[in-house]
């Protein structure tokens, strides 16, 4: 359980430097927003500055040389390289810091980044990549139109088609069509100015030569699941499964994630998006029923990632997630955290908390107060914000979100009525077990599977 002193060492100020970092972020971000084509005083010292607070690290040579370069109108890839090597480092920094001082409060112990072996660029695909990544450095957000996003295509084709760089491929294919549904972004009121530039910066990283994410290993034994983290947008819906891996032979716990994902259209939505995960029915099945999971080889990358297959899986005996949080989550092992994911909007840390009162979107733990992400609250599940409010103890994700700490619940247990209630956000994933719900849905009418019908007739024509 996360004490109330625990709690209070983790929500003090931020680690010393970490406005500042973010502010140099900003600087870099708003240069890039106007492209490096047109750089004026104010976004050459933002280049200079963020070279200038790399100075001493390994990178400090080359950083200052690409900050000169870009803002004597020479933008190279080389350059853009460094830049985007250093605005990551920044941020990296930013997640440590973060992330040591949750550990610190939580006592957690978490593993080491080994590098992974280079694996070479493929037949000089990742070029192209570069290529357009280069383009819209030189244009900026602001210059983007549709001639410009058109010229990705090629590129993209060319990583769909080589099977170790669909990850790539889908991260430019996103970005492309984010920017294309923008055109022309020069009208925009307001730009996703972090966000576009994330994006950029990952992908520019992803495309030099090099194996980011390490090799998987097999692993066998016990999955234990905490929760389910459900993220869904107009055209793909993606659950994320946190949970407890007890390795066959008896090494110790470790805390492992993995996530199964399907395309979708706006019109499926709320209980409906479950049926589009069918072909996973054995997680499905343990989301659903609480049951632990027995694996037999199933690939674990070393950023604590479960490469999914549901045939190397099969359900086991009841688990319940709250007792598995109350006994195991504080000796398990974080996993090491990969090169490219050291952001800290990407942590999403399992914690289990009791004992507490919700008054307003805030948790107070005798004295500490901490917010709670009403908003990632998932339609497709039972949790809801009342639920959540008349609750007492929670299994869910701390993450760090404009500049503070927040608690994203996965389960929460509450008295309703003078009766004891615990929702999961999982628990629907065979299908909603509420009778308003269910007989909603009857009168709705099976819209995945009108969908795939309609489908089916357009394809046999």
């Amino acid at each position: 359980m996360m004490l109330d002193v625990q709690l209070g060492e983790l929500l003090g100020d931020a680690p010393a430097g970490v406005g500042e970092a973010l502010d140099l972020v900003t600087g870099f971000d708003d240069a890039l927003t106007h492209g490096f084509a047109r750089l004026g005083e104010e976004a050459s010292g933002a280049l200079a500055a963020l070279a200038g607070a790399l100075a001493g690290s390994p990178i400090g040579d080359r950083l200052a040389e690409a900050a000169e370069k870009v803002s004597a109108g020479s933008v190279g890839d080389e350059h853009l390289a460094a830049l985007a090597g250093g605005r990551a480092a920044l941020l990296g920094a930013v997640h440590d810091a973060l992330l040591a001082r949750f550990d610190t409060a939580l006592g957690r112990t978490r593993a080491t980044w080994e590098p992974a072996a280079d694996a070479g660029d493929p037949a000089g695909v990742l070029a192209a990549c570069r290529g357009w990544l280069r383009e819209l450095a030189i244009t900026g957000w602001r210059g983007v139109d549709h001639d410009v996003v058109s010229s990705a295509d090629p590129a993209i084709e060319a990583l769909l088609a080589t099977p170790g760089l669909r990850g790539l491929a889908v991260l430019l294919d996103g970005l492309a069509a984010e920017l294309r549904a923008s055109c022309p972004v020069g009208t925009m009121e307001r730009l996703p100015v972090r966000r576009w530039a994330d994006l950029w910066t990952r992908a520019l990283l992803l495309s030099q030569k090099g194996t980011w994410h390490g090799a998987a290993e097999p692993v066998s034994g016990r999955l234990l699941i905490l929760g389910a983290d459900v993220h869904e947008h107009a055209t793909v819906v993606r659950v994320q499964v946190h949970g407890i891996l007890e390795p066959a032979g008896g090494a110790p716990s470790r805390l492992v994630r993995t996530s199964v994902a399907a395309a979708k259209v706006d019109t499926i939505s709320g209980p409906s998006v479950w049926r589009l995960l069918g072909d996973h029915p054995v997680l499905m099945g343990a989301l659903a029923g609480h049951l632990s999971l027995e694996l037999a080889d199933m690939p674990l990358l070393p950023g604590g990632d479960l490469v999914w297959y549901d045939g190397k899986a099969s359900a086991g005996a009841a688990a319940d997630p709250f007792a598995t949080a109350r006994v195991q989550l504080a000796e398990a092992v974080a996993p090491a955290t990969p090169p490219l994911d050291r952001h800290p909007v990407r942590i999403a840390e399992p914690v289990f908390l009791e004992g507490y009162t919700i008054r307003d979107e805030t948790l107070d733990l005798g004295g500490s107060s901490l917010p709670v992400a009403l908003d990632r609250l998932p339609a497709c599940g039972p949790l809801t914000p009342e639920l959540v409010s008349a609750s007492s103890a929670c299994v869910g994700l701390m993450r760090w979100d404009g500049g503070q700490w927040l608690l994203q619940p996965l389960a929460v247990q509450a008295t309703v009525k003078k009766k004891a209630v615990t929702a999961h956000n999982g628990d629907w994933a065979m299908g909603p077990t509420d009778p308003k719900v269910v007989k909603a849905e009857a009168k709705a009418g099976d819209v995945v599977a009108v969908l795939r019908e309609r489908a089916g007739r357009l394809l046999r024509k």
